[in-house]
């Protein structure tokens, strides 16, 4: 089969103003970034559209090194959608350059289920990562300054804030800065990627200008001599990170492999931050589609958990359908099967690998949700394995589909197209159903997270994480959603532990206040929230000749 770019190179692009006739959009609010992709005004948001739309998440079951194929199944079944007559819209997050040149690569489908142009979103797009990058650096940069002017009696004492890039470097995660005479205060810092900044959180959560600029003003960027917190409103710098994120805040307007309407906008990631494209892009998709795809990012325990817990929550928009996306490879791994034998038959290993899809549906069972198995299938897969998979969601009672949109396109997802309208249509998702309560302590809700959604049989928190709590307790932080930072490849912080681990303990070292975005990162196990980069990174593999880009995929 050919490779993902080529089949992107082939596919005949139309032209962006074309897409948005597709789906009645009004061509003259483009903002247009060349033939191919433009921003939207989010303005033309309409929320008793939004109130009628069918919204789709698309999660999985834990990730693994083999992948799962989320991202091909989401963009596969508004394929099938279209082709069945529906009117279907895909919301999805952008690519980080972090992962694209490291380990995981580019980030928008695969074969012929792809959102394209896919070498513009994958490297720098609409610009959106590079105005958080700056936005981001320029309150380190005013901090800093402001430390450096007024080293008075109540100066600022503990200093939160890091720095970002949108590029895996370990050796950025712990510095020092200020060193030499007049080149500031010395002081401990570091580097996070762009994507585990507050402010990508922030754009992503925010719902208009000005609740952007209430939740700049409100990061939380250290404390005083006295203990009093220190935040961007009190820098009075509000103003000028708004305006550099002003044209970010428009979602993004661009199309699939057959021409399907797609807003890609935002990309937290769901093992570092919340996983979930932009609110904004997820109304803008609503307000034009019937039904619209949308994903949270890696297994449903960190992605799913974190769109129902936080997104949902916070927004008020409800999902009437979960599909869940499985693969041999992936419950092959989660059944003991190593990584370099998870392409030969077998079943027993298949069988076994079961118990994390099935963990994976009752949580979703536990929020309200309606769901249906896509297993996404490849070349070797075998009729035995297939069966295995549909005898148990039969007895589960839960739809079940194959997804060969990655060789077929659309084609290859009719029947996963029809059973999720049938789903929707005869069984949809009931009231949504939180893992806490907004009056919780972040005690109880991150205890409440682990046991009931990781299976854990208790929580401990470590030094720094008791220090947070008690800034936290008594204050209105208590009230915020809790967003678990923690390995994406098990339900235990331990990314060794496959399948469904028992009676482990997840510890949380640390928690991260982010004030403006409005949850307490909680970040459990050795997580880290700047990647390094692998032995042999993607970056090797991506060269340009004669004006033609390889091995981006």
């Amino acid at each position: 089969m050919k490779s993902d770019i080529q089949i992107a190179r082939e596919t005949q692009l139309k032209n962006i103003t074309e897409i948005a006739k597709s789906i009645d959009l009004p061509q003259d609010e483009l903002i247009h970034y060349g033939k191919y992709m433009a921003k939207v005004p989010i303005n033309l948001i309409d929320e008793e559209k939004v109130k009628k739309s069918n919204l789709i998440v698309v999660t999985a079951i834990t990730a693994t090194k083999a992948g799962i194929g989320k991202t091909t199944v989401s963009i596969g079944l508004a394929l099938g959608l279209n082709k069945i007559g529906k009117k279907a819209v895909i919301a999805l997050r952008e690519p980080s350059l972090g992962p694209v040149f490291g380990m995981k690569g580019g980030a928008t489908g695969g074969g012929y289920s792809q959102i394209l142009p896919m070498e513009n979103i994958n490297l720098h797009f609409t610009g959106d990562f590079h105005a958080i990058t700056t936005a981001h650096n320029t309150i380190s940069a005013l901090l800093d300054n402001y430390i450096f002017r007024y080293r008075g009696d109540n100066g600022i004492k503990k200093v939160l804030w890091r720095r970002v890039m949108d590029v895996n470097d370990r050796s950025l995660r712990h510095i020092i800065t200020g060193l030499g005479d007049g080149n500031g205060i010395v002081q401990e810092s570091g580097f996070d990627i762009t994507v585990a900044s507050e402010i990508m959180a922030i754009l992503c959560l925010s719902e208009s200008e000005d609740d952007l600029y209430r939740r700049i003003e409100n990061i939380l960027l250290g404390y005083r001599q006295d203990g009093s917190p220190f935040t961007v409103k009190e820098l009075g710098i509000a103003g000028s990170i708004v305006v550099l994120l002003k044209d970010a805040l428009n979602p993004n307007l661009v199309q699939s492999t057959e021409n399907t309407a797609a807003f890609l906008h935002g990309g937290p990631f769901a093992n570092i931050a919340h996983g979930c494209n932009s609110i904004l892009a997820t109304k803008m998709a609503m307000t034009y589609g019937d039904y619209v795809l949308t994903e949270a990012g890696f297994g449903a325990d960190l992605g799913a958990e974190k769109f129902f817990n936080i997104k949902c929550r916070k927004t008020g928009i409800r999902p009437k359908l979960s599909v869940i996306v499985a693969t041999s490879q992936g419950l092959k791994m989660h059944g003991g099967i190593s990584l370099d034998k998870i392409k030969e038959p077998n079943v027993e290993g298949f069988i076994k690998g079961l118990d994390n899809l099935n963990k994976h549906l009752d949580n979703l069972a536990n929020f309200g949700q309606s769901t249906v198995v896509a297993f996404n299938k490849y070349a070797f897969d075998t009729d035995e394995e297939i069966d295995a998979i549909k005898s148990f969601c039969k007895k589960k009672g839960v739809p079940f589909a194959i997804n060969e949109a990655y060789v077929k396109g659309g084609e290859g997802a009719v029947e996963l197209a029809k059973i999720v309208v049938d789903a929707i249509e005869n069984n949809p998702s009931k009231d949504l159903i939180f893992t806490y309560n907004d009056e919780d302590d972040i005690e109880t809700k991150a205890t409440k997270i682990a046991t009931q959604i990781y299976g854990a049989k208790n929580i401990i928190f470590g030094k720094e994480a008791l220090k947070k709590l008690k800034l936290i307790r008594n204050t209105d932080l208590e009230k915020m959603p809790v967003c678990m930072a923690k390995t994406q490849y098990s339900f235990s912080a331990d990314p060794t532990r496959y399948g469904v681990p028992k009676d482990f303990t997840l510890e949380i070292n640390d928690l991260v206040i982010n004030q403006g975005s409005e949850f307490i990162v909680a970040i459990a196990g050795e997580m880290m929230r700047m990647p390094g980069l692998p032995a042999d990174p993607q970056a090797k593999r991506i060269d340009i000749k004669n004006g033609i880009i390889e091995g981006l995929s």
